[in-house]
């Protein structure tokens, strides 16, 4: 057994003693040298320092099951990790523990806030998707458990490799959480163990919405910016950093819609187009139309709109033989679940409705995770995040190419938008170029039909 796997065991039977046994610290503590107060603190370094880098921060510092302490943050903008670590400090106070030679600016400060955790601690992934399989890489290695956003993948390639990174976690019995929360959510659970015993009947069709305001849209770089730095910095722009506001926006509605058929879609057939953004330079869509099919043949109709002065609509619905669901209502919380007789959905056709207030499912994953850790229970998020990733991917694929696109497809596709990623400086060249007039190219479907650009 390696001295990291001894030292995880160790640590892990630990904690999951003093989980268990209230005066384990007080007996601990009477012994010379030792401190249960640290052996019990669940480290944390977040690497990505944005506003859901902070927001998954706070929440792991919100759990109950024990005590945790940010003790490293990284980020590729002094001024994000600054941001972060002062809102932090002022919701946490003592919690945060973060002195100035603990937090790290560059493409390699991953590492550098990784080493100094102990085995067993948690490393908090919420940079730009692009870099998730290096960061989670490097987790594996030290032994650490993980809490990673979504998506986790962007295409094929990288999609490929996170599968086989979930299984290295998994053989360490690491903890590895992924950001799609609407399946920890409670109203949501309860909805699907009523699908599942039959109160909407089998379903035939679900649709699904997130049509908003103007998003991912991105100017001509500045002139006080790297291109590198600036695609980084307008990662919904560019693809190879993000899967553009498709895989970023949409895996929410195609996630809970899945999880509500407990199936993936085998294909997907799309449109969508650009129309109103101009001058803009960056690579998405306003608008996606996207027909996924279910093994079954059961369809999901996603609609994706990004327009301003349009009707909005943010929520998921489900129609079965007998009956129809409210999967979603707005947003991702209250998910304000509701079953009615038949398929319209009116107030007089109302059978059951999840009561509220709901938990908020962004501190439920975290409360999920955090209690797998103490208790040492089996917890691997890594194949579905993966294959949510993977089957946005399929949707923006056939959106960009204009071509049916396959699951197994899609898991094959050789197309890696940014081969190099691990390799990235700060005073590098960027993974997209610009051409000579500072655009980027942008999917063409119908015209390049084997990649999205």
């Amino acid at each position: 057994m390696s001295p990291i796997t001894t030292r995880v065991s160790s640590r892990r039977e630990f904690l999951k003693n003093t989980g268990r046994i209230a005066a384990a610290s007080t007996v601990i503590a009477a012994v010379p040298g030792v401190h249960a107060a640290e052996d019990n603190t669940i480290g944390l370094a977040l690497v990505g320092c944005g506003g859901r880098g902070t927001g998954a921060a706070a929440n792991a510092l919100s759990t109950k099951s024990g005590p945790t302490r940010l003790v490293a943050m990284a980020d590729v903008f002094d001024n994000r990790l600054k941001g972060s670590h002062g809102e932090l400090s002022n919701m946490f106070g003592g919690k945060i523990d973060v002195p100035e030679d603990r937090r790290f600016i560059g493409f390699d400060a991953y590492r550098k806030a990784m080493d100094c955790l102990k085995p067993g601690d948690v490393v908090i992934l919420t940079t730009p998707p692009a870099f998730r399989w290096v960061h989670f890489t490097y987790a594996v290695e030290k032994g650490l458990n993980v809490f990673m956003e979504k998506p986790v993948t962007v295409d094929g390639p990288s999609t490929r490799r996170m599968l086989a990174l979930g299984d290295a976690a998994a053989k360490k019995n690491l903890k590895v959480g992924v950001g799609l929360m609407c399946r920890h959510c409670a109203a949501r659970a309860e909805l699907f163990d009523r699908i599942r015993s039959g109160e909407i009947g089998d379903i035939l069709l679900m649709r699904a919405y997130r049509m908003g305001g103007a998003a991912g849209n991105a100017g001509r770089r500045p002139e006080n910016l790297s291109d590198l730095l600036y695609q980084v910095s307008r990662f919904h722009s560019f693809l190879w950093a993000s899967g553009g506001i498709y895989s970023d926006f949409l895996i929410h509605n195609i996630d809970e819609c899945c999880w509500m058929k407990d199936a993936w879609p085998v294909e997907a057939k799309a449109c969508g187009g650009r129309h109103y953004r101009g001058n803009d330079v960056d690579q998405n869509f306003d608008v996606y139309s996207v027909e996924y099919t279910f093994p079954d043949g059961a369809r999901l109709l996603l609609n994706g709109r990004n327009m301003n002065g349009c009707y909005d609509e943010f929520a998921s619905y489900a129609h079965g033989t007998k009956n129809s669901a409210v999967i979603s209502t707005s947003v991702h919380t209250p998910a304000k679940c509701r079953i009615y007789k038949g398929q319209n959905m009116t107030k007089d056709a109302l059978a059951w409705a999840f009561p509220q207030p709901e938990p908020s499912p962004y501190q439920l994953e975290w409360d999920h995770l955090m209690d797998a850790i103490r208790q040492d229970k089996a917890y691997n998020e890594v194949k579905r995040g993966a294959e949510a990733s993977l089957v946005t991917s399929m949707g923006r694929m056939a959106s960009h190419t204009g071509r049916v696109v396959t699951f197994d497809e899609m898991l094959q596709c050789e197309h890696e938008f940014a081969p190099d990623v691990d390799k990235l400086t700060m005073d590098g060249p960027a993974p997209l170029p610009a051409a000579a007039d500072g655009s980027y190219p942008i999917p063409m479907p119908g015209v390049n039909a084997k990649r999205e650009y």
